[in-house]
């Protein structure tokens, strides 16, 4: 009986290790408006360690990534995401990285969460020229 315990055991663990070795697939919000935001923010994701994929897409402000959890997590993807100016559904980037950001990638910031939104930042239509 305790070598069946010993082996169920072993079993169990084993599946536990070999699930965490296993890529996790996340999709993350990111405020931006253009390619330039485009590529600002895949670079920030894949400077994390363990991001295997970051792909932003600019028309639903998606980004999807792909992480090995052994080596990272996705706080860590969002810090250096808001480092360099975009803000997530749960982190924002400060008002001076913001303010930074060229003229073209200036989102539309949430007023509820105290940012303040003004004229001057462009329209989603005007960033065509990208």
């Amino acid at each position: 009986m305790k070598k069946i315990l010993a082996f169920a055991l072993v079993a169990t663990l084993g599946i536990s290790a070999q699930a965490q070795n296993k890529n996790a697939k996340h999709n993350l919000h990111v405020k931006g408006n253009c390619g330039q935001c485009k590529e600002r923010i895949e670079n920030a994701a894949y400077s994390v360690k363990g991001v295997k994929v970051a792909t932003w897409d600019e028309n639903t402000h998606n980004l999807n990534i792909v992480l090995n959890e052994k080596k990272n997590d996705l706080a860590a993807v969002e810090d250096a995401i808001v480092a360099v100016g975009h803000d997530t559904n749960d982190k924002k980037a400060t008002e001076k990285v913001y303010k930074s950001l060229h003229s073209c990638c200036l989102y539309e910031r949430d007023e509820a969460e105290g940012e303040h939104v003004t004229e001057a930042n462009p329209k989603k239509e005007e960033h065509s020229h990208h």
